[in-house]
């Protein structure tokens, strides 16, 4: 995918330090990426989060996470004063609280909004927005949320049904909307100084496309012709895996499912707009749930788990071939973990796309496992977990003990390092690109994992700090990136 052997690390913006924005803290962290010769970062979606802060039920397909405005930026810009700028921390140890931070931003952005546009700032939102058909939907569907408090479907009529009742002037739902139009202007702004700074340091910023939108979105309101609905306009169906590893239960995630026909119809404009607004911000993306491209699970809607669902086609290559005729040569990774057929790893050999291999799912016993080591392939991405993983301190210390005689005679190791053990066996992967979470980085357990696939809450919220890092590690990292062929410099 990128054409070079390349190392990375996996870690989303909202665990980086207090404050966890755009700013500063994502400006040192591409300098400690650089320290340990790191050519990537790659994050969870951007998109504003849904239900449990869940990045992967966003409430837009195109908008950014406007938790990761940095208000020090909008204090150099004379919207906020430096001690409106200055928001205390808060959460517990290495534990972001995204509703007592957000309790304490929205005034202050709020005062930012108000200079902003006292200074004549409409003309440069209007001068956004020519370039972002999405915004207008987007701000008016976060503007009636805030002041109903509601899901869309609840909405009154005349803005529940699409398309709605545009606000007048100088009323309140206007300057809502004005407001989250404002929003995305400054998260725009502030992540388009951040892709430079990444390119300046040689580095590539990788994101993650969820192939699904939560059913309260602005997508699904907006677009409700392009979802499989029942009569009363309600989701006939639901996503969701079916019983696996992580659930006996199967993965129920509700989000509603696309009706392929009818994107197939238009071209799958919405799937060009969507690829075309993701390599506005990243380099290369992951494509999350790729197998759903092929046949996604379906789940009845009124169906309490996701035991009693069913296989149905999904578009499949003709999808692709639109993406590439509109967009060229996608620089995509493909998220083909799970149930895996034949018929999906067919897809994704045909279309030349990289998928993914997990160190962690390769010791089972099974001498064909994909995972190991010895049987990656060029065409592929490494990791030692993903943010569904726990840590690898973690998973080592969990793991039962013929397991771990398996881990030890694949790596040729005591186990007594085995965090340094399994970063080093995906750094000489063969794979071109190996990416460690940033909780592998820093040599973490199981209270620092990111995600409980299956759990709704108590997810999502892991933070480091800057105290955890070590220099030393961090010139280990990069003395593994040249001795692997991985360093950014090539040597």
């Amino acid at each position: 995918m990128m054409g070079r052997r390349l190392g990375g690390v996996l870690l989303h913006p909202t665990s980086l330090p207090h404050p966890g924005t755009l700013g500063e803290p994502a400006l040192r962290f591409l300098d400690l990426l650089s320290a340990a010769g790191a050519g990537a970062w790659q994050m969870l979606p951007v998109c504003p989060p849904g239900p449990y802060d869940s990045p992967y039920a966003g409430r837009s397909a195109f908008a950014g996470d406007d938790r990761l405005i940095d208000l020090e930026w909008l204090g150099r810009r004379g919207w906020l004063t430096a001690a409106e700028a200055a928001i205390p921390q808060t959460g517990a140890a290495n534990r972001a609280d995204f509703a007592a931070a957000r309790a304490l931003r929205a005034p202050v952005l709020r005062r930012a909004f108000d200079r902003f546009m006292a200074a004549g700032g409409r003309d440069r939102l209007d001068a956004f927005a020519a370039g972002q058909p999405w915004l207008e939907d987007y701000a008016l569907f976060e503007a009636l949320r805030e002041l109903t408090g509601q899901p869309w479907w609840e909405w009154p009529a005349e803005f529940r049904e699409y398309p709605p009742r545009r606000p007048l002037p100088g009323t309140a739902l206007a300057e809502e909307a004005e407001f989250h139009r404002f929003l995305q202007y400054v998260f725009d702004a502030q992540w388009q100084e951040l892709r430079s700074a990444a390119r300046a340091r040689g580095i590539l910023l990788i994101g993650d496309m969820p192939i699904f939108v939560d059913r309260d979105s602005a997508d699904h309101w907006s677009r409700r012709g392009l979802f499989l609905l029942g009569e009363g306009g309600e989701p006939a169906v639901v996503a969701g895996v079916p019983p696996d590893a992580f659930s006996d239960t199967g993965q129920r995630w509700g989000n509603p499912l696309y009706d392929w026909d009818a994107m197939r119809a238009d071209g799958y404009a919405w799937w060009v707009a969507r690829f075309q607004r993701a390599l506005e911000l990243f380099d290369a993306v992951r494509v999350d749930h790729f197998r759903g491209f092929v046949a996604a699970w379906h789940i009845p809607a009124n169906e309490p788990t996701a035991v009693n669902g069913a296989w149905v086609p999904g578009p499949g290559r003709s999808l692709f071939d639109a993406l590439e005729a509109r967009l060229g040569r996608l620089p995509i990774i493909v998220e083909d973990l799970g149930i895996i057929t034949d018929d999906v790893r067919a897809l994704r050999d045909e279309l030349g796309y990289p998928g993914m291999a997990v160190l962690q799912f390769a010791f089972g016993g099974d001498p064909h496992n994909p995972y190991l080591p010895r049987n990656h392939r060029a065409n592929q991405v490494v990791y030692t977990g993903t943010h569904d993983n726990d840590t690898t301190l973690g998973w080592w210390q969990h793991l039962p003990e013929w397991e771990r005689d398996n881990v030890r005679r694949e790596l040729g190791t005591d186990g007594s390092a085995i965090v340094d053990d399994m970063i080093r066996a995906a750094m000489h992967s063969v794979a071109e690109t190996a990416v460690i979470p940033m909780q592998d980085v820093l040599a973490l357990g199981s209270e620092h994992r990111m995600n409980h696939p299956g759990r709704a809450e108590g997810n999502w919220t892991w933070r480091f700090a800057w105290e955890q890092v070590d220099p030393g590690r961090l010139a280990w990292l990069a003395a593994l990136a040249r001795e692997s062929g991985r360093s950014p410099a090539g040597g």
